[in-house]
């Protein structure tokens, strides 16, 4: 399996036994579960040798839409960290996303948002206030150029091919989701439809191509 830990990073490790009925780690190890885990390292990968459950959203978890949700966040992390790669910052978004998929009642609205935080945190985020091809500040609406990484003026707009636009009001909402937790009344938790398309577009771009969980989600309808 692979965990996702504070301490060391993205790790790959074996659970021996876990299917047994009679095992320790039965029903300690299922998916978004925050464990503290005591291990060893072996030849390949490191063995879990016990688990101690810290929080277990998974009851809830299981619904259609917050399980896919949870699934494209953590085939996000995997996609983009490197094993044995200590990420604390990371480590406390994941955290804190699903606590609140498990409480939301609407947990695709907490995507772009985490997205944003995310390629934030990994140096990968978008200039916000100026063109990704020139470097003039935006003005009051721009285009998203994914496979440049980022946004563009109206006047290098004309040089690239069809862009998707985003309004001044889309572009202040992407400021405002990049806002970390806690830094005041400018954060915010929900995207417009053209910002939250433009996040997804970006973390496809980073990754070369859309994480699978994505038509999982997109199957279960709007």
């Amino acid at each position: 399996m692979t965990i996702f830990t504070r301490e060391r990073g993205k790790l790959d490790a074996v659970a021996k036994g876990v299917r047994r009925m009679r095992s320790h780690l039965a029903g300690r190890l299922e998916l978004a579960n925050e464990c503290a885990f005591l291990m060893h390292r072996g030849r390949t990968l490191d063995v879990i040798v016990s688990a101690e459950t810290l929080s277990a959203p998974w009851p809830t978890l299981v619904e259609p839409d917050r399980y896919a949700v949870v699934s494209l966040m953590a085939e996000t992390i995997d996609a983009f960290c490197e094993p044995e790669l200590a990420l604390p910052e990371v480590y406390d978004l994941l955290a804190r996303a699903i606590g609140s998929i498990a409480a939301c009642a609407d947990p695709r609205s907490l995507l772009p948002r985490f997205s944003l935080r995310l390629l934030d945190m990994l140096g990968l985020a978008p200039p916000l206030d100026c063109c990704v091809h020139c470097g003039c500040a935006l003005p009051g609406s721009a285009w998203l150029d994914a496979e440049a990484g980022g946004f563009t003026d109206g006047v290098c707009r004309e040089r690239w091919r069809d862009l998707s636009e985003l309004t001044a009001e889309d572009l202040v909402n992407l400021r405002a989701l990049a806002v970390p937790k806690g830094s005041g009344p400018a954060a915010a938790l929900h995207a417009t439809p053209a910002a939250a398309h433009a996040i997804a577009e970006l973390v496809a771009h980073h990754l070369g191509r859309r994480p699978k969980a994505v038509a999982y989600l997109g199957g279960l309808g709007a």
